[in-house]
């Protein structure tokens, strides 16, 4: 009680909203040179002056460079960002609502839930533009609805049993999406299997129209929670005595975090620990005030992004990986430390 005491003090700490813009400000310039950077590298070789060429005249629109540029990658690029941005939030909450730093909406489920229902959505022959997002919601919302039904009576406690019957969930979801690849003799399927560890190759500008104000509104209300997750980590008995309705922020932020997980599975796949490793590390560099965490991490969440599927058409060109693989590759040592560690600097943070 004594420990709870001291970080909700240490987290009602003044900060300055000028302080939070300045750090979001660099971080999202910080973003856009990953971005801008990313630009120039892949299979093809493109250079600053082409690319300038193509935004003063001086090359038409259907040169191979601006098909390139403006169709392929640049698309790619804001998809892998909003991705980022999606899944990093994602795992600041979790890991608040469960005060645990192992949380994270691929190891508890959230991710092979909502492809669950992608797939569902495929299978039934529904689009993209709308079918498919809802069917991936849907799912996202039922494992989340499993796993804090099945692992505790009351939520937020018991964030260990929590955190393993997502783990459990997250198998059986991932056996049902097999079942299906194996042995439904659809061609649609099959290919799923690219998709499923991440694929960011079909990116459009179109699903980027529904993604982008949707993820935009989310945050905003996500980001208006960030004082309640405050004291929620602090203890939450804390929190109910200082007014905090703890179960309808539960079930708000979850509901949210649900449908930002079903719109970013339905475009790119399962992406996995992207969430996990991202806030961690801007916990500690940032500390836990969720009033800075959550924009720290989301930011660093898409940089993180660009930057792995960036290496993921590039490291075996002019073959390319799922973004998937490079996130389990850093990600699976990481989880390894903190199961070591067993979150002490997330106490200490």
């Amino acid at each position: 009680m004594t420990n709870d005491k001291h970080q909700m003090t240490r987290l009602q700490r003044p900060l300055s909203p000028r302080k939070v813009i300045a750090i979001s400000l660099v971080m999202c310039l910080a973003l856009s040179l990953v971005m801008v950077l990313s630009l120039f590298l892949g299979t093809a070789e493109i250079s600053l002056h082409q690319v300038m060429g193509l935004f003063s005249g001086a090359l038409q629109d259907n040169d191979p460079t601006g098909l390139i540029v403006f169709k392929i990658r640049l698309p790619r690029i804001i998809l892998a960002a909003l991705v980022g941005f999606a899944l990093s939030l994602g795992g600041v909450v979790f890991q608040a609502l469960l005060r645990n730093p192992l949380a994270d909406p691929f190891i508890l489920g959230v991710s092979s839930g909502a492809a669950f229902g992608a797939i569902l959505g495929i299978f039934f022959g529904l689009g993209f533009t709308l079918g498919v997002p809802v069917m991936s919601f849907a799912g996202a919302l039922l494992t989340v609805s499993l796993v804090m039904t099945l692992g505790a009576r009351r939520m937020g406690m018991e964030s260990a049993t929590i955190l393993l019957t997502g783990v459990i969930i997250n198998a059986f979801f991932t056996a049902i999406i097999m079942f299906f690849i194996a042995t439904v003799a659809d061609a649609r399927l099959h290919a799923m299997l690219f998709w499923l560890y991440g694929d960011l190759s079909q990116s459009r500008y179109g699903p980027l129209t529904i993604m982008t104000p949707l993820l935009l509104v989310a945050s905003v209300v996500l980001y208006s929670f960030a004082g309640h997750l405050n004291l929620i980590t602090a203890g939450e008995e804390t929190a109910l005595q200082l007014g905090v309705e703890v179960e309808r922020t539960k079930k708000v932020c979850l509901l949210i975090v649900s449908l930002i997980m079903g719109l970013v599975v339905a475009f790119s796949g399962l992406i996995g620990f992207v969430g996990l490793m991202v806030p961690h590390l801007a916990r500690m560099a940032f500390g836990s005030d969720h009033r800075l965490l959550m924009p720290v991490a989301a930011f660093g969440g898409a940089m993180f992004l660009v930057a792995a599927d960036t290496l993921a058409r590039t490291l075996v060109s002019p073959s390319e990986l799922p973004v998937g693989v490079i996130t389990a590759f850093m990600g699976a040592p990481f989880f390894i430390v903190l199961l070591r560690k067993r979150g002490s600097r997330w106490n200490q943070s």
